[in-house]
């Protein structure tokens, strides 16, 4: 296998391909420029994302990878949330799916999915919370000096790019929704 290089200029070297890969527990689709790339650019990890998603105990989406995953179909009829900046491209891309604007994360059963990078550590953070309990996040957390925004519900990115959606007001600050009954 040849390295791959980012765009930031690290290269890593690949061990598995998505034609040998194990099985997986979680899948995190991360986001960036590549994720909204034309067909067929993506297709090999669109294919590996619909295909391995129903074996998963969790997928987790960062930034514009949720845009990866909606292409999938793995998020029609959930309610998920991508990066404010690229909001319409990447909503776009999943016209089945409940998007929700102002939420800095989104947990749909076995789905989170979260806003920009940065929000991303922050769904990463109640996820480790989630499963692992408290005292693991917070030992997590110090370790890497990080304030966790712990009310997925803040996400002023929302605001500044002036973005709202019929779903805003029943996201609890755990990143569930609420009382959906009343739509």
């Amino acid at each position: 296998m040849n390295p791959f290089n980012s765009s930031f200029g690290h290269s890593t070297l690949p061990t598995q391909t998505f034609a040998n890969a194990p099985p997986l527990d979680i899948l995190l689709v991360p986001g960036g420029l590549g994720t909204c790339a034309p067909p067929p650019a993506l297709d090999s990890a669109i294919e590996f994302i619909r295909a391995r998603t129903p074996e998963l105990q969790y997928l987790l989406t960062v930034c514009t990878g949720a845009g990866l995953a909606a292409r999938t179909g793995v998020l029609d009829g959930k309610f998920a949330t991508t990066n404010k900046l690229a909001w319409e491209e990447t909503t776009a891309l999943g016209p089945k799916t409940k998007w929700v604007a102002r939420a800095r994360w989104v947990v749909d059963g076995n789905v989170w999915t979260s806003s920009g990078v940065t929000a991303g550590t922050d769904l990463m953070n109640a996820f480790v919370e989630k499963v692992w309990g408290g005292d693991v996040a917070k030992r997590l957390s110090d370790g890497i000096e990080y304030t966790p925004h712990s009310d997925a519900r803040v996400d002023p990115f929302a605001e500044l790019y002036k973005l709202s959606s019929v779903y805003d007001e029943f996201l609890g600050a755990d990143g569930t929704m609420e009382g959906l009954d009343e739509l």
